[in-house]
């Protein structure tokens, strides 16, 4: 006789797929066929920040979501397109635009052919070749959507920036809130760009300048205040336009 594992139940726990049988999964997939996927980086945040700052926010946001709807929650994919540096960062690992949007294809595809109709893809890291092997992700019959955090406007919360940058006033304060313990704030520093210069950094036609700390922004004005009500602006954005929105009709 086989023995039922009970499940994980909403607004308690993440429902994270590694942590099931194939039995649970199918129990879940039978109510709801989503499957959130956090796609991470491992790339330098300046030097008072972890290398997996854009992995860390995914992670907890993932997370989050998926206990609070009960959305399965799938493996986080570590690594993803860096903006290429003028000098190396020990532990940057990168791979190439076409390289994640393989990796992306083929595991989708196997999550598709079990069962999955729809994919949320989660990230929080903007550079446009990331985004572009993301956005290409080709599915038979499932519903591929693309969230970046860093598309919601949160110029309003901010002292010194309009907008994210990188390692800075924004990805600082989220982790003083989310991992106090990984930040060494008095290393940060001060770097700013024209809008100019930034528009050509995120497209990926400029490289992190070699005088650059390798943040970009102003991480001095960060505070886990300010993180907490990025958070939660990012959760409610995040909620409103993929979890509580109607779906679409078939």
């Amino acid at each position: 006789m086989e023995m039922t594992v009970p499940l994980p139940t909403a607004a308690s726990s993440p429902r994270r797929l590694k942590e099931m049988t194939p039995a649970q999964v199918a129990a879940i997939l039978a109510e709801d066929p989503r499957l959130i996927v956090p796609v991470g980086t491992c790339e330098q945040h300046g030097p008072h920040l972890p290398i997996g700052t854009a992995t860390i926010i995914a992670e907890r946001l993932a997370d989050d979501l998926s206990a609070e709807y009960g959305v399965l929650r799938a493996p986080t994919v570590e690594y993803g397109v860096n903006v290429v540096t003028e000098r190396a960062f020990a532990g940057n690992a990168s791979v190439r635009k076409k390289t994640l949007h393989r990796m992306l294809n083929d595991l989708l595809a196997s999550w598709e052919a079990t069962g999955f109709r729809e994919f949320i893809l989660l990230t929080a890291h903007e550079h446009d070749p990331h985004q572009e092997a993301l956005a290409t992700v080709i599915t038979s019959v499932a519903r591929v959507r693309v969230v970046d955090i860093y598309a919601i406007p949160i110029a309003d919360l901010l002292e010194g920036q309009t907008e994210h940058m990188h390692g800075d006033e924004v990805d600082t304060s989220l982790l003083l809130f989310l991992a106090p313990e990984l930040v060494h704030l008095d290393l940060a520093q001060d770097y700013m760009m024209s809008r100019e210069s930034m528009r050509r950094y995120r497209r990926g036609s400029l490289r992190v300048p070699k005088g650059s700390p390798g943040s970009i922004g102003r991480p001095s004005l960060a505070s886990p205040a300010k993180g907490k009500a990025l958070y939660e602006r990012f959760r409610e954005k995040i909620s409103e336009r993929i979890f509580l929105a109607p779906a679409p009709e078939a």
